[in-house]
């Protein structure tokens, strides 16, 4: 082992050593490919010990290392085209080998050959490159392991080569941290859902109430997936509709009829008596999800038109008749579950409209309509951006007149809506 001299104590005749690697031989790097490098990156960076983790190139010869050259068509099988692989530099005082090969060999499908999913071709490939015997050894013990996990579960042979580490090449620099760049979007999930340490005690998932009445899945991971984490925070912390919402793994949604791939995460479900009636892949905004859940919740109806297509109720509709005389309560929006009005606000126009004289602070928002010639300021939910109505000045003692549409509102007693507030905190 090599060793510097630091200093010679020229008195005592003594040469002072010190070991070359002693102040870093708890940093490591091994290299690890499992498909697309930039949700693999993404999440070896969320595990604590990980001190960097870039996206690169390896394992190839004759190919150039770049994004182009290992995309073309005449790579796409070329047995010796480079991989797409995350170099992951990490201090095994704080995370191990064990733990990173856990969440490697749990975060894809590693029986798939040259492929992950709908990504095709030799730089897919499942492949570990280790920087020491150490490494090696724990790397060919945990595969062992995993492999009698998945065969219990029905799934093939792992296919991830193990190999040394050669060289490494850094990929180009759109692809760092491509995630955090480019936050709309989905992160592929082809996990088998197989863990290392699974409760045998655990009750399977119970999807019964999926298989009952209208319901929204979210398909998240079980790692870490940053447009998960956008979705819930943008839209879905905040959703109190009346239709259930539920989240789920990929692997979790047994007995459930779908359609749509569940590889991409998040993945967004509308199921109705346990058949999906349409999904979505990838982060939806809040116009969108909103919009999307319309056609799901409302379908072809009055309301649906009201709130999407700019429609107005007929005077003294029927649910304009269910609403005018509620007892002490608050009108919400029928999509979010948000609160719009209060029933200590409304008054009796005689315009066959609801009407009040202010909104909920904070859960409307105004902009100009000038349609069918006339000039009027429309009133829209904040939350989910649907058509309320309009406002007027022509209120009770001077105040404003906010003349909704009853199809777009859902009503919950004083009493209920206060409970519903509180289990939500």
């Amino acid at each position: 082992m090599k060793r510097i001299l630091l200093s010679f104590i020229a008195c005592l005749g003594i040469f002072v050593y010190a070991d070359n690697d002693q102040s870093t031989n708890h940093i490591e790097k091994i290299v690890l490919g499992s498909g697309c490098f930039w949700g693999a990156e993404k999440g070896y960076e969320a595990l604590e010990g990980v001190i960097d983790a870039v996206s690169g190139y390896a394992d190839g010869e004759g190919v150039r290392p770049n994004y182009r050259e290992i995309t073309k068509f005449t790579n796409k099988f070329n047995p010796n085209n480079h991989a797409e692989v995350v170099e992951v530099t990490f201090n095994r005082n704080l995370i191990s080998i064990e733990d990173l090969m856990i969440h490697y060999l749990e975060s894809h499908d590693p029986t798939q050959f040259n492929r992950q999913g709908n990504d095709i071709g030799t730089q897919y490939r499942s492949i570990v490159l280790f920087s020491n015997n150490s490494q090696k050894q724990k790397i060919l013990e945990l595969i062992s392991e995993y492999q009698i996990l998945l065969n219990e579960e029905g799934y093939g042979q792992i296919r991830t080569a193990v190999k040394p580490l050669k060289k490494f090449f850094k990929a180009e620099n759109y692809h760092q941290d491509y995630i955090k760049k480019n936050p709309n979007g989905y992160c592929p999930d082809h996990s088998t859902g197989v863990r290392f340490v699974r409760n045998i005690a655990e009750p399977k998932n119970d999807n019964s109430k999926l298989k009952v009445g209208k319901n929204i899945v979210v398909i998240e991971p079980s790692g870490y997936c940053p447009y998960c984490d956008k979705l819930r925070e943008d839209v879905l912390n905040e959703y109190a509709g009346n239709i259930p919402l539920h989240y789920r793994k990929a692997s979790e949604l047994e007995g459930i009829n779908l359609v749509t791939p569940t590889w991409a995460t998040p993945t967004i479900l509308f199921i109705q008596d346990g058949k999906e009636v349409f999904g979505y892949q990838g982060y939806l905004n809040q116009k969108d999800f909103y919009k999307a859940l319309g056609s799901f919740q409302l379908g072809n109806s009055e309301a649906y038109r009201v709130a999407f297509n700019d429609g107005t109720d007929a005077r003294f509709c029927k649910e304009y008749e269910i609403f005018k005389d509620t007892p002490d309560g608050v009108f919400v929006d029928k999509l979010s579950g948000a609160p719009l009005f209060d029933t200590r606000d409304r008054f009796n126009s005689g315009t066959g409209w609801l009407s009040f004289t202010r909104p909920v602070e904070g859960s409307v928002y105004r902009r100009a309509d000038n349609s069918y010639g006339m000039k009027r300021i429309e009133i829209r939910s904040v939350s989910s951006d649907i058509h309320l109505g309009h406002v007027f000045p022509d209120g009770p003692n001077g105040l404003p007149r906010y003349c909704i549409n009853a199809t777009v509102l859902n009503f919950k007693t004083r009493k209920e809506f206060n409970k519903s507030n509180k289990e939500k905190v």
